[in-house]
């Protein structure tokens, strides 16, 4: 997002405060690395399909330039309200899900969930072969995807830098 919209200082994160991941680390690790590369940040929460609604339009309120929308399943379920609105609004978005992307998202940047289930797969192959799982090393992801839809880029008249556009996994058109 820094790349394609290197003007923006106001950055706001979309996240659900019932959520059951750890929506407290992972606003401070956004903070912190936003705030390594000069940005603000503005917390947006919703919990509900009506409050996503709210949350985007506070979102040009707020003066935000950008918007990223944190891992929850209400926004994985909500995924093309979320576009439409990010979209209508005219705010560049940046999801962790290429499923965003394909129904009309910006862009989205994340692990290869294909890798990730298939690493779980053989996890619970070697329990079920006798292994504790205690004595399994933690592993982290190590593929990750970035996707670019070029049709809502031209719809929000972003121009895509062919630095970034070289970077890309997948190109939406």
């Amino acid at each position: 997002m820094r790349e394609l919209l290197p003007s923006v200082t106001r950055l706001a994160v979309l996240i659900n405060p019932e959520a059951r991941m750890n929506t407290v680390d992972m606003v401070t690790d956004v903070q912190a690395a936003a705030a390594a590369v000069g940005l603000q940040v503005e917390v947006l929460s919703a919990s509900t399909s009506s409050e996503l609604e709210t949350a985007l339009a506070s979102v040009v309120q707020k003066q935000a330039g950008a918007l990223m929308i944190t891992p929850d399943p209400l926004f994985l379920d909500r995924r093309a309200q979320i576009a439409i609105l990010a979209l209508y609004h005219e705010v560049p978005a940046i999801y962790v899900n290429r499923a965003f992307p394909e129904v009309g998202g910006l862009m989205s940047y994340g692990s290869d969930w294909t890798d990730t289930f298939r690493q779980v797969g053989v996890y619970c192959g070697r329990i079920l072969k006798g292994e504790k799982p205690a004595d399994l090393p933690v592993q982290q992801q190590t593929k990750f995807h970035f996707v670019i839809n070029l049709k809502t880029a031209k719809a929000l008249r972003l121009q895509i830098p062919p630095t970034l556009l070289a970077l890309t996994d997948e190109v939406i058109e």
